[in-house]
């Protein structure tokens, strides 16, 4: 499948430095930066430098160092946020949305960090 890029989009603007963000993490491969309308006490997207649409897109022709790169990314800001996983109190949910039918509002790959309440049900019916 050929993908197509569009470098005009707001994370590509947020990544050339012409659009100014709250980073919570910075990396060869990634950046991570909180949500302007979070949907959770905490709320980081996380994206990679690279112009990837999706992550089928990232799967297929990224690098190896940046699929480490950007999965090392997602745990170290759930460590930054003092979010944890795996028992105990608290979680977090990492959410990627994919095309017009997940509602992907930004064509560039971004992963979701959301935690620090309850996060209910994954989907509403219907």
């Amino acid at each position: 499948m050929a993908y197509s890029y569009d470098d005009q989009n707001i994370f590509a603007k947020i990544l050339r430095g012409e659009i100014p963000n709250d980073t919570v993490l910075e990396t060869a491969h990634c950046l991570a930066f909180r949500d302007i309308a979070p949907q959770a006490p905490v709320h980081v997207l996380v994206i990679p430098k690279g112009a990837y649409v999706s992550y089928d897109h990232f799967a297929a022709e990224a690098s190896d160092a940046e699929i480490a790169d950007f999965t090392r990314a997602i745990g170290e800001v759930c460590r930054l946020c003092d979010l944890h996983g795996g028992g105990g109190e608290g979680g977090f949910r990492v959410i990627s949305n994919a095309g017009p039918h997940a509602s992907q509002e930004v064509p560039h790959l971004h992963v979701h960090v959301l935690g620090g309440r309850p996060l209910g049900g994954l989907l509403a019916k219907g």
